[in-house]
């Protein structure tokens, strides 16, 4: 059995893989969830971490840190310890011990540990001298059977339960630490490489969450009157409720304070919270655009993958389609823990740790979820309707159908690509099978994706009949396109 732990001080994660499809695992101690953020807790000698410190930064913040994973250096934390306060290292190393203990409580017997590791700890060879000799240093002391140290996006592509990709368009990896945003390029045509990186300093989720905490309780104020900042136990409920509202997937929520003398409700939207995590999402979508124009890309030939913490920020994947992206991958819960666990499949743990390999490319068989069968798609037209000025306000598949209502972008395509109409199960070896819609004024429009001779790519308005003819070996699926009369369509009328 191997372990992938993934390194990602927002939320660590573990999993587990022995020869089948890995698996998440629930950490002892930990509740019903699978993570343990990067925070640590020193009182009365004893220290806690993860969640249990996290409840406790508001109420006590002298006594928590929760900057050592992405410090990881000697330096001196902020915590008060007698004789000396520990150093970033010494922290890191205290909260992987009970982080390892807790695993092998859950998942006791593994043979080997792969450590999938933050991008920031492989950017150039002094950064990794000095951070991947303080992990391997930990590994030595806890008697941790190390096999592999690898780069975290890279092992996220290598979790076999991820969506597919086309191995001929490169990968742009968004991530979310407590800190820091992460940026990768990787491609994946002879071998699976991350080729580029970009660290974002000040765009991490705990930037977002005092953001966010801070607008929300000013809001609270000018509607209850009530200050959850005057007390340390309060603003901590209130952080916690913030933090259940970002990451969940409501579209509505409560805020419930309770003090001695009453309690206070405050009612939030979707909306709400997505308008203010704007300024945010336009940095991080901003960044992107320059990375991949510096790296002379094309936003419609990369796909973008997007880790769980990313999707956190739910108008992020719409702001990266205005900007001119149309693929993208959303990488289940644990990727890159995942993705590791399977890697050390391929690795055998060496006797010396010194010579455990440090990994920023991998066999590109390694990713089985590198698309392989081609795929091809016609526009069948319809009869001329006798009133041509109705447009189509639906697209209907196996019966059901979608709206077009509202959209100004409209994509079809396979499973995981985060299509807004999902073909069938049989199209997801389809080699980057996605097409996008285009509505200009009243009207909709395909564009051929196989330019014709002349180098043009044929573009054909939808009409109301029209059918969408989408065959990818022996499977076929059609689209018909329609008006629903008591539908609102796009100025129609």
């Amino acid at each position: 059995m191997i372990h992938g732990i993934e390194l990602c001080d927002a939320n660590i994660q573990a999993a587990r893989y022995d020869g089948e499809e890995p698996h998440l695992i629930r950490l002892a101690g930990s509740g019903d969830t699978s993570s343990c953020a990067g925070f640590a807790l020193h009182e009365g000698g004893e220290y806690a971490f993860g969640q249990a410190a996290e409840n406790a930064w508001f109420v006590q913040p002298r006594k928590v840190v929760h900057t050592f994973w992405s410090k990881l250096n000697h330096d001196a934390t902020t915590l008060v310890v007698p004789p000396r306060s520990p150093s970033n290292s010494e922290v890191a190393y205290f909260f992987l011990r009970d982080f390892t203990a807790r695993l092998a409580q859950s998942s006791p017997g593994a043979k080997q540990v792969v450590l999938a590791v933050p991008g920031v700890y492989l950017k150039d060879m002094t950064t990794e001298e000095e951070k991947i000799g303080l992990l391997l240093g930990m590994a030595a002391d806890l008697k941790l059977p190390l096999s592999g140290v690898v780069d975290m996006a890279t092992a996220a592509l290598c979790d076999p339960r991820g969506p597919r990709f086309n191995p001929a368009r490169p990968v742009l990896l968004l991530d979310l630490h407590l800190h820091a945003a992460e940026l990768s390029l990787v491609v994946s045509a002879d071998k699976l490489e991350r080729r580029a990186f970009l660290h974002i300093p000040q765009s991490g989720v705990l930037e977002l969450l005092k953001h966010l905490t801070s607008t929300m309780a000013n809001r609270f104020l000018r509607q209850t009157s009530f200050d959850v900042m005057e007390d340390g136990r309060i603003e901590q409920v209130f952080y916690n409720q913030t933090k259940a509202f970002l990451t969940s997937e409501d579209p509505d929520f409560r805020y419930i304070l309770n003090t001695t003398r009453r309690g206070y409700e405050m009612a939030v939207k979707r909306e709400l919270l997505v308008a203010d995590c704007q300024a945010f999402a336009e940095n991080l979508v901003q960044t992107l655009l320059k990375f991949v124009q510096n790296h002379g890309l094309t936003p419609g030939l990369c796909a973008v993958a997007l880790t769980e913490r990313t999707v956190w920020l739910r108008q992020i994947e719409n702001r990266l389609r205005s900007a001119g992206f149309v693929r993208f991958l959303r990488l289940p819960a644990g990727a890159a823990a995942a993705g590791a666990a399977n890697i050390g499949s391929r690795l055998t743990p060496p006797s010396d740790l010194g010579d455990v390999p440090i990994l920023k490319s991998l066999p590109s068989d390694l990713s089985r979820n590198r698309m392989s069968q081609r795929w091809e798609v016609h526009l069948q037209k319809g009869k001329r309707h006798a009133t041509p000025d109705l447009k189509p306000t639906h697209a209907l598949m196996d019966g059901l159908g979608r709206t077009l209502t509202g959209r100004v972008r409209f994509t079809i395509g396979a499973q995981g690509l985060a299509a807004d109409l999902p073909l069938p199960d049989e199209f997801n070896h389809a080699t980057d099978c996605t097409i996008a819609l285009q509505l200009e004024g009243r009207s909709w429009w395909f564009t051929e994706p196989i330019p014709a001779e002349n180098g043009q790519h044929p573009r054909i308005e939808i009409e109301c009949g029209d059918r969408l003819q989408f065959r990818c070996g022996d499977s076929s699926s059609d689209i018909l396109f329609a008006h629903c009369p008591h539908a609102p369509s796009n100025g129609a009328g």
